[in-house]
C-alpha cells in the first residue's frame, strides 16, 4: 500500500480473494498475480490469432478445409448454389471450380454473378449491336458501290425520309440495310410521302413490324424467310405490297 493515505485511499479496492481464479491468486497474500493474468491472455491471444489465420500452403488437407468451413466455403464447387440474375450469367461449373479453388463463400460466389448480370450484359449487347450496325453499314456500302457513294446518299436519304415519314416509321426503316433500302427506293421512284398522322390500323402494323425487328431472327441470325416478312409488312404498309 502507498504511504501516502490518499493516494491508497483512490486505489481500487483488490478484488475479494474468493472471486479471483486459484491459478490467478497469491497462495500467501490472496491477491491477484498479475504477471500470471497477462501471460494466461497472451497466450489466448496466440491461440486466437492462430485459430483465424489462413493455413499456410503446406499445412495439412485437414486444417485447410476446416478453416474453409469456418469463413463460409463449401467443400466443393458443387455445393454453391447461385441464383441467375440472367438466363446468360447462370452458374457455370468450371468458373464455379475457379472460385472454390480461390476460397470464395457461397455470398461471394453470387455477388459474382449478380456483377456479371449487372455490369457485363450490358457491355455485350452493346458490342452485338455496333457489330451488327457494323455489318449492316458494309452491305449498304457493297449496296452502293462503296463507302464512298454511300456517304453521298445518306444525307439525301436522311432528309426525304425525315421530310415524307412519321418520325417513328423512318427511325425504324433506318436502322437496318433492308429499311434504308426501301427508303431509297421510295425516294427513287417519287413516292409520295407517307401520311404523318396514320390512321389506327396502320399504327398497329408498324408497332408490329418494329417488334419484329427487334426480334434476334431479323437482326442477330438474318433468317431470310423472316427477313422477307418484315420487307413485305414494310411494303404493304407503305403502299407498295
Amino acid at each position: 500500500m502507498s504511504e501516502n493515505l490518499l493516494d491508497a485511499a483512490m486505489e481500487p479496492a483488490a478484488p475479494p480473494a474468493e472471486d479471483i481464479p486459484e491459478k490467478f491468486r497469491d497462495a500467501e497474500t490472496g491477491r491477484l498475480r498479475v504477471d500470471a493474468l497477462l501471460k494466461s491472455y497472451r497466450e489466448l491471444e496466440k491461440r486466437l490469432s492462430q485459430r483465424f489465420a489462413a493455413p499456410a500452403a503446406d499445412a495439412p488437407e485437414e486444417e485447410r478445409i476446416r478453416f474453409r468451413r469456418a469463413i463460409g466455403v463449401p467443400d466443393s464447387p458443387e455445393d454453391y448454389t447461385v441464383e441467375a440474375k440472367h438466363e446468360m450469367c447462370g452458374a457455370d461449373p468450371a468458373i464455379n471450380a475457379k472460385l472454390h479453388a480461390a476460397g470464395f463463400t457461397c455470398d461471394q460466389v453470387q455477388l459474382v454473378y449478380d456483377l456479371a448480370a449487372e455490369r457485363l450484359l450490358p457491355l455485350i449487347a452493346e458490342a452485338a449491336a455496333d457489330y451488327e450496325a457494323q455489318k449492316q453499314v458494309a452491305k449498304l456500302a457493297q449496296e452502293f458501290g462503296g463507302d464512298e457513294q454511300f456517304r453521298r446518299v445518306a444525307p439525301q436519304i436522311a432528309a426525304w425520309g425525315r421530310a415524307n415519314l412519321a418520325p417513328p416509321v423512318y427511325e425504324a426503316l433506318s436502322t437496318t440495310a433492308e429499311g434504308v433500302l426501301a427508303l431509297h427506293r421510295m425516294m427513287a421512284k417519287g413516292e409520295p410521302g407517307l401520311a404523318r398522322e396514320a390512321d389506327a390500323p396502320e399504327a398497329v402494323d408498324e408497332a408490329a413490324l418494329r417488334k419484329m425487328m427487334r426480334d434476334p431472327r431479323y437482326w442477330r441470325s438474318r433468317e431470310p424467310e423472316y427477313v422477307k416478312r418484315v420487307t413485305d409488312g414494310f411494303k404493304r404498309l407503305f403502299g407498295q405490297g
